[in-house]
């Protein structure tokens, strides 16, 4: 497995393989708009397989990416290492250190302002906003699910979650059996083990799909899914998204910038100045609906692709992944984190078709607010 970076790197917290690095960024470091091997775990680095997927080298598995504005964090979901930050790590950009009280964690979760780890035994939240690296917050209990034995994912805790700001401690309804938690800018969806989907927080720019723009303090059912079971679920900065247990694709919120993969008049305008790159454009017509806000979960048609298998959002794009390992991006493109070559925006979901040119398989996908990290594999031949 190797993992590919592409879109704002501002802080460094994409750095490429085998780079030397200098101090310095130029316009093109800052945004990188093609898919790019990145260094992950820096003592194996040098294991990371190349672009070049003919080259026989050895392959680092059960690495996973997590990424902030301004910084990355990459670990072994083994616990066999550490976790390694890159970007902007301890009050200044271009540094990268390994966080020596990460030792052992199994999963691993980063904002602007904490760094959150599972231990098998505890999890732990640390402030990682400043050159110090303080303990602020703790709980030492059983942290598995007493039906599968497995411990669910971050942000998820015992009876609660981690956020993004204090209180870092929320609690969840004690009748909810959350599987999983995704937390946008101030919104968040839930995923319990029905198949359910709860969301709650700010509902501003309907990203909450209850039909409406007002808030909700309390978890509440996404009534438009009510009766189809989905099995993962994404948050970005103002909008939402869930597949399907049949591998559908819904998508609800802000779509300023086409990330819903709906009709978007920003989108049509910026494709028309930049004829040419090689993204689907549309022309506009008397006829055309473009959708800033959608309230409601929406059906996103991905051509050429019967099922979806993993959805990641950042703050204005989307990132998704096909059964087949096909990666597809679509929204807000002025850092390259679409990874189609261009600074363009698109509200169509476009193949990106530099990993299968490469013989790649696409595993799984982890969007940065502004940027987005791949996970691949050598595509088996035979099919």
């Amino acid at each position: 497995m190797s993992w590919f970076g592409f879109g704002f790197n501002g802080f460094r917290q994409i750095v490429p393989l085998g780079e030397v690095d200098d101090g310095t960024l130029s316009d093109y470091q800052v945004k990188i708009a093609v898919p790019t091997a990145v260094k992950v775990l820096s003592e194996c680095s040098d294991r990371s397989v190349s672009e070049t997927p003919c080259e026989k080298k050895p392959k680092v598995h059960g690495i996973q990416v997590t990424a902030s504005w301004s910084r990355t964090a990459s670990f072994s979901i083994k616990g066999e290492g550490q976790v390694y930050l890159t970007g902007f790590t301890d009050g200044s950009s271009d540094s990268q250190r390994s966080i020596i009280a990460s030792s052992g964690c199994v999963d691993a979760q980063i904002s602007e302002r904490y760094l959150t780890l599972r231990f098998p035994d505890r999890v732990e939240c640390w402030s990682c906003d400043g050159a110090d690296m303080d303990l602020v917050w703790k709980t030492e209990r059983d942290l598995s699910d007493r039906q599968t034995g497995h411990s669910p994912p971050l942000p998820l805790v015992p009876d609660g979650y981690i956020a993004k700001e204090p209180p870092l401690f929320r609690p969840l309804p004690s009748q909810l059996r959350a599987v999983s938690l995704a937390l946008g800018t101030d919104h968040a969806l839930l995923l319990c083990t029905t198949g359910t989907v709860y969301t709650w927080g700010s509902g501003s720019h309907g990203q909450l799909g209850h039909g409406s723009l007002v808030p909700e303090k309390e978890p509440r059912a996404v009534e438009a899914l009510w009766g189809l079971p989905f099995h993962a679920v994404s948050a970005g900065g103002w909008h939402s998204a869930c597949i399907s247990e049949g591998g559908d694709l819904y998508m609800w919120g802000w779509n300023e910038s086409g990330q819903l993969g709906l009709p978007s008049r920003c989108c049509r305008k910026e494709g028309e100045q930049n004829k040419g790159t090689g993204l689907a454009v549309s022309e506009e017509s008397a006829e055309d609906v473009f959708i800033s806000i959608q309230a409601f979960p929406a059906l996103v048609d991905i051509p050429h692709v019967p099922e979806v298998n993993r959805v990641s959002c950042g703050s204005r794009h989307t990132a998704a992944v096909s059964r087949e390992g096909d990666l597809y991006t679509w929204g807000w493109g002025d850092y390259g984190q679409l990874g189609h070559g261009t600074l363009v925006s698109s509200d169509q979901p476009s193949l990106v078709d530099f990993f299968p040119r490469r013989g790649l398989c696409v595993e799984d996908v982890r969007c940065g607010p502004w940027n987005t990290f791949v996970s691949v594999t050598l595509a088996d031949p035979t099919g």
